[in-house]
């Protein structure tokens, strides 16, 4: 079975810095698209960050461009999320997800996932 197992999250003051990492297992996706999804409290699961099947093709929510960039290892089968520059809207828990469809260039809609983390709660203070 898939399985992706995220870590980094945890609580940050305005301005501070978090990588989250989302390392997948029971599938090999270095040619599937990886993302990163976002709800805040009492708002509906929004786009982030998600990175194509070849790492030159990256696409990132207005909202966050600048200041967060996504990466993966292949290698270790990992995508990552470091975060600076932090805000208090930032706060929400984060999903990572993968891929239905290899070499997607399709990144932004959640219909293009198939597979999702648990959960990781980001809560960034003023």
């Amino acid at each position: 079975q898939v399985q992706l197992v995220e870590s980094g999250g945890g609580l940050v003051q305005a301005g501070g810095s978090l990588r989250l990492s989302c390392a997948a297992s029971g599938r090999t996706f270095n040619t599937y698209p990886m993302g990163w999804f976002r709800q805040a409290p009492g708002k509906e699961r929004e786009f982030v960050a998600a990175i194509g099947w070849s790492t030159i093709r990256t696409s990132y929510a207005d909202s966050v461009q600048g200041r967060f960039t996504i990466s993966r290892d292949d290698a270790k089968n990992t995508v990552y999320l470091q975060m600076n520059s932090l805000k208090p809207e930032d706060t929400a828990v984060y999903y990572c997800a993968a891929g239905l469809f290899r070499y997607s260039n399709r990144l932004t809609r959640e219909e293009e996932y198939g597979y999702w983390g648990q959960g990781t709660q980001v809560t960034v203070s003023s």
